[in-house]
């Protein structure tokens, strides 16, 4: 029993990054192509963007409902107090979400589009938005008492440090979103994305380097984290990857590339996302509560792997077989 208690909360942590990276992978460039879509100098270029996604983006939002399921059901605790920590970030996500369907869905049936096209570039803002402050107010921490329960106030989510990371996290998804559409489109609309992929990758990286310096400046544990024993040397290598990852991306701009893009903006989210696993673990709340200290039942922890297990592989397969379904360039602004 000893051995499950120690095991289970790894595999749970592991299985909850899965899902959190899988979310922002396939849901960031979603969400970066529906802010780019308020710069869309016309309702075909806006149609065109939003039938780039018309087929895909309800399935790339289910990895968040996943994530939350598993929360809830592996840490507890952990759910319970970053609900309790974040209702107004996640209540601004929940509307943008929100906001984007209602906007899909009416959009193409409405002779007057312009209250549509707010909705969904507004809804995709405020989505982003709200998942930046609630990153930005977990990395920071979350004030608990003893027993791991929230005591702090309505507002500790809102600082100067939410506030960059959830800027950071916009560009990232404007990012995304922007070489995904390269993949997806032709012509003139392709090269206009080449210009915001060129943008949005030089102020991801400014964001990305003010987070690198301030994160072990102001926070003691990322600071005994990042520069004791050997991991100083993961840490240092981790920045040095993500510019060359940069400086590559850029290069396949500049090539005027289609694929390649896209794929080094993903290896940039893969090592962001390692970066901050290895800076949060073993904390569900960083600073504060443990895995260990958070989880289920071992029993609990148990059945819910085997029902997970079974679903992951179907889902995987349902987002592979989407995408080789609709693969192939977007030239049409109809998606009804």
């Amino acid at each position: 029993m000893e051995t499950l208690s120690y095991f289970l909360p790894l595999v749970w942590f592991g299985i909850l990054a899965l899902f959190l990276f899988l979310y922002v992978m396939l849901d960031g460039f979603d969400l970066g192509v529906g802010i780019l879509s308020l710069t869309a100098s016309s309702e075909d270029r806006r149609g065109i963007l939003m039938t780039s996604l018309s087929n895909i983006w309800d399935a790339n939002e289910t990895w968040l409902i996943l994530m939350g399921g598993g929360l809830f059901g592996g840490f507890p605790v952990a759910y319970a107090t970053i609900l309790s920590a974040l209702y107004i970030p996640i209540f601004v996500m929940l509307f943008g979400f929100i906001f984007r369907g209602v906007a899909f869905e009416f959009r193409e049936q409405s002779n007057r589009k312009l209250l549509w096209n707010l909705a969904f570039g507004g809804g995709s803002f405020l989505a982003a938005l709200g998942q930046g402050f609630a990153l930005g107010a977990v990395l920071k921490g979350i004030e608990v008492d003893s027993n791991g329960h929230f005591i702090g106030s309505t507002w500790d989510w809102l600082s100067w440090q939410s506030i960059l990371v959830a800027l950071t996290l916009i560009q990232g998804y404007v990012l995304i979103g922007s070489t995904y559409l390269i993949w997806k489109t032709t012509g003139e609309l392709q090269e206009t994305h080449y210009k915001t992929a060129k943008i949005a990758s030089i102020t991801t990286l400014i964001g990305a380097v003010l987070i690198t310096i301030v994160t072990p400046i102001f926070y003691e544990q990322a600071r005994t984290r990042l520069f004791e024993g050997p991991q100083v040397y993961v840490f240092a290598l981790i920045p040095l990857l993500g510019v060359l990852l940069i400086w590559l991306l850029l290069k396949s701009l500049d090539r005027k590339q289609e694929r390649m893009p896209f794929i080094w903006t993903i290896l940039l989210f893969v090592l962001t996302f390692l970066g901050l696993a290895l800076v949060v673990f073993p904390y569900i709340i960083p600073s504060k509560i443990t895995i260990y200290e958070a989880a289920a039942d071992p029993s609990s922890l148990v059945i819910m792997i085997v029902m997970i297990g079974a679903l992951i592989p179907v889902m995987l397969f349902y987002n592979l077989y989407q995408y080789v379904v609709f693969r192939g360039k977007v030239t049409g602004g109809s998606y009804e």
